[in-house]
């Protein structure tokens, strides 16, 4: 395919950006303190074909862990970490990327300014050779920036946030990073990811649907957003996001793969596009923060109880931590989100209580007869 001219950044042995193939990622599922586990499922993720696998690390446990896993694995490795960005100088030596989220940068030092960290974060990556994500998300976007756009308006905040990052990376002498700008929503990740690369052509992106959910469904989103950036040029890594479990995280690439394939015909082929219901799923991938393994039978067991609603136009939200369960499941009609033991129930930003799992479904039947019976309508 036709890229767009962004320049190259080394994430160990493969390169994104600067003219070549794409790259497909992935992500572990298992519990990054269980080291065999983690080490054998990089490894199957490396030889089923992705170019970067990333692992979460939310504690020092999980960080040391990462040392012995990186001396059983080949895979190019990406750490992810949310809200505590100071593990990146105990990480960084063990892996290849790492990957922050602008909008969890506020959890910890609040005293900081965010322009601390990020300088903080592109130190340590000068240091150990890494390079860095810029990864921005719908349901995370930093509240200060949020409160400066209209309330309906998410794709402002997110490509703010992008470009003010990309900017101070910039003025740092900073150049080996990328940039996501995800959403759950196809048509704002087509929309923000135009917008971002005709002000930051140069800037590599990493595509992909937060949250895309439940195959087949996950993959349909996936596709409708990634197959129309990639036939503009718009593109150089991509990861398909899918609620599995961890046996069946190669999906994930055989996914991916489908989805470069279809972009590389230039000319659009017939429309067969699944229709999407209306009732719209969104749930996060399983990766090491899910509480509960349960929660990959949750989603699927939600999907089969809310058929009856497929032509209802209302979104539920199912999340799998305290990570991104609070604040990503705010913008859905119907939001749970998963903890060790119970499960939470909201109502856009509202929280309507704590249930246990076989508590959750018949109250989530209810909210959602209660949200159609308001609105007029019938399943």
């Amino acid at each position: 395919m036709q890229r767009n001219p962004t320049r190259p950044v080394r994430i160990g042995s493969v390169t994104i950006g600067g003219g070549q193939p794409v790259v497909i990622q992935s992500m572990c599922a298992t519990k990054t303190v269980d080291i065999l586990a983690t080490a054998a499922q990089a490894e199957m993720l490396r030889k089923a074909g992705a170019g970067v696998v990333r692992i979460a690390v939310d504690s020092r446990r999980d960080a040391h862990a990462l040392a012995e896993i990186r001396q059983r694995t080949d895979a190019n490795l990406a750490v992810d970490l949310q809200e505590n960005y100071r593990l990146a100088a105990e990480v960084a030596p063990y892996v290849n990327k790492l990957r922050y989220n602008p909008g969890h940068l506020y959890h910890h030092q609040p005293h900081l300014a965010w322009e601390d960290k990020v300088r903080y974060l592109a130190d340590v990556a000068v240091r150990h050779g890494c390079a860095l994500r810029v990864g921005v998300n719908c349901g995370s976007v930093d509240p200060a920036l949020r409160q400066r756009f209209p309330a309906n308006d998410t794709i402002g905040p997110m490509l703010a946030s992008a470009l003010a990052h990309c900017e101070l990376l910039d003025r740092l002498g900073f150049t080996q990073y990328c940039v996501s700008l995800k959403d759950s929503d196809p048509h704002k990740v087509v929309e923000v990811n135009r917008r971002f690369a005709a002000q930051r052509p140069e800037v590599p992106l990493h595509l992909g649907v937060t949250e895309a959910g439940l195959p087949p469904e996950g993959i349909w989103k996936t596709r409708a957003a990634l197959v129309p950036l990639l036939r503009e040029g718009i593109g150089d890594t991509i990861r398909v996001s899918l609620t599995v479990p961890n046996d069946r995280k190669a999906e994930e690439l055989e996914a991916a793969r489908q989805i470069l394939a279809e972009a590389s015909v230039q000319a659009p082929g017939p429309a067969d596009q699944p229709e999407l219901p209306l009732l719209n799923i969104v749930s996060c991938p399983s990766c090491s923060r899910v509480e509960n393994e349960s929660f990959v039978e949750l989603a699927e067991e939600i999907r089969r109880l809310t058929r009856y609603a497929a032509q209802v136009p209302l979104t539920i939200a199912v999340m799998g931590c305290r990570v991104n369960g609070p604040g990503e499941t705010d913008d859905a009609d119907l939001g749970v989100w998963c903890g060790p033991t119970t499960v939470n129930l909201k109502r856009g930003a509202v929280h309507l209580g704590t249930f246990r799992y076989e508590e959750i479904l018949p109250r989530l039947r209810l909210e959602l007869d209660r949200l159609i019976a308001e609105r007029g309508g019938a399943p």
